[in-house]
């Protein structure tokens, strides 16, 4: 074992609650979630910053030890990479995302040049039951929420579920999600928020918590570093329990992000033919946004929805809609209403959302009007 300093623990492993100094051992195993410790080898000017569990970008630079945990990404845009088959001290692994997940395999990309590179320090050591000499490798797993079915009634009688989906990466999902929450918590709505799918970074649930959601969750609180499509459909249907039964008063809505493209590797597809998940999203409470870039893929998506899952969109929003010509497509083309998050305040009865008494909401109030 061996005592040392930590210039930055990222978000991944911020259910573990490290300080600056933490004690490595030489046993790493190589599996996901497993929370590490490494020198960064190399200077980067882009993408060049480290999600702190604070919720802070910190610039990362070399020389710093910084703590993450091993996961995988399959990343559009981005880095790519894989857990080791084995770890040990003084390999080289790479910093997949922006949430400090670690693993192999990730070469250079347009405009981001290449990942940092991180020598293994060891893995970071956890003490059960205060037994400072039997320290044990530290998992995010060993923190986390249990994944647990939530009981059958639970189905029963839940809010209203609006769940973002989107075709790719960098479609508009998140920005979307925001101003939805922000718009229904300006009406005196209560919102719960939650990020199903993708790889451990926290950005995207603080952003929703600054407009207003309460309470937030993500699949990293459940011990997954990345979801797929097995680990996907369990975690989101434990995540959507704790989002509505985490308060005394059930929200009003619950906003559901899911993260990459209906056609990528991280579980979307598992949770929308999930028997229990896609009632939801079918039944009268339940809401799909779909984000899209472009016309083909909004088309290509609105199939896919339709044909594989029997949903059928809500709104289409994204930056096909930034233009007059997008949601004129939306509305002709597809027959679906067009809403864009960026100059349009969203109306609760575009959902069915009554809002009583003394929260009233007058429509039309947000700047930028409605949908088309």
């Amino acid at each position: 074992m061996k005592r040392v300093h930590v210039d930055k623990v990222a978000s991944v492993a911020s259910g573990l609650g490290l300080g600056r100094r933490v004690v490595l051992g030489e046993e790493i195993p190589a599996v996901a979630g497993t929370v590490i410790a490494g020198r960064i080898k190399n200077a980067k000017l882009t993408y060049n910053t480290l999600e702190n569990t604070a919720g802070r970008m910190v610039v990362v630079r070399p020389g710093d030890v910084v703590v993450g945990a091993l996961g995988h990404r399959d990343a559009l845009h981005g880095y790519s990479g894989r857990v080791p088959a084995s770890v040990c001290r003084g390999d080289v692994l790479q910093i997949l995302n922006l949430g400090g997940v670690i693993g192999e395999g990730a070469v250079a990309t347009p405009g981001r040049g290449a990942p940092f590179e991180l020598e293994v320090l060891g893995s970071v050591l956890r003490f059960p039951a205060d037994d400072r000499r039997g320290g044990v490798p530290a998992n995010i797993g060993d923190v986390s929420l249990a994944v647990q079915e939530p009981p059958t009634d639970f189905w029963d009688d839940l809010p209203r579920v609006v769940a973002l989906v989107g075709t790719s990466m960098n479609s508009g999902k998140t920005t979307a999600a925001c101003a939805l929450v922000s718009s229904l918590n300006e009406a005196g709505l209560c919102v719960a928020a939650g990020k199903l799918t993708g790889v451990s970074l926290r950005r995207d649930v603080l952003e929703m918590a600054d407009c207003g959601a309460d309470p937030v969750s993500l699949f990293t609180d459940f011990g997954i570093v990345t979801t797929n499509e097995e680990n996907a459909a369990p975690a989101a249907r434990a995540l959507l329990h704790r989002l509505v039964t985490a308060s005394p008063t059930p929200p009003d809505v619950v906003v559901l992000e899911l993260g990459d493209g209906l056609l990528g590797t991280y579980g979307v597809r598992a949770i929308l033919a999930d028997p229990r998940l896609s009632a939801v999203l079918r039944g009268e409470r339940g809401h799909v946004l779909l984000c899209a870039y472009d016309p083909v893929g909004a088309w290509g998506a609105t199939e896919l929805l339709r044909e594989r899952y029997e949903l059928a969109p809500d709104l289409l929003t994204g930056p096909v809609t930034d233009s007059a010509t997008g949601r004129t497509f939306a509305r002709e083309g597809l027959g679906i209403r067009a809403w864009n998050a960026l100059t349009a305040g969203f109306e609760p009865g575009w959902i069915g959302v009554a809002v009583p008494g003394e929260r009233a909401f007058a429509a039309g109030a947000l700047a930028g009007g409605s949908a088309s």
